[in-house]
């Protein structure tokens, strides 16, 4: 059996039409910060020295299909944070159902993302 080599969890990569654009708009809905832009690449993190980042880069496509792969967030008031997040330009997924313990919502680009209900005391 191979023993795992230590790994440290750098960044997840986000493809994007405008990666400037969708990273300053994720660094503002998590409170994050800009660790490195060019003219085509913004690497949030949150904050300077800490670990995992998203790194925003530009692909020719638009996004075609749902994502295999979504951030779930779970804030302390789940009403407030998805009117935050929809008045920052995130939209709904799909329609309220009764007795669901999450949103889904989409970011500018379509790419999803749930906000959880408040955590269970």
């Amino acid at each position: 059996m191979l023993t795992p080599m230590a790994l440290e969890w750098e960044q997840i990569t986000v493809d994007s039409c405008d990666p400037i654009a969708l990273g300053q708009w994720w660094a503002e809905a998590l409170g994050w910060v800009v660790v490195d832009k060019t003219d085509e690449i913004i690497e949030i993190r949150p904050e300077p020295d800490r670990l995992p980042g998203l790194l925003f880069v530009p692909v020719p496509e638009g996004k075609a299909a749902k994502n295999r792969l979504h951030p779930d967030f779970r804030p302390d008031d789940h009403e407030a944070e998805v009117a935050r997040l929809i008045a920052l330009g995130a939209r709904r997924a799909d329609p309220v159902q009764e007795g669901q313990h999450w949103v889904t919502l989409f970011d500018p680009e379509g790419n999803e993302f749930c906000v959880l209900s408040e955590p269970r005391s």
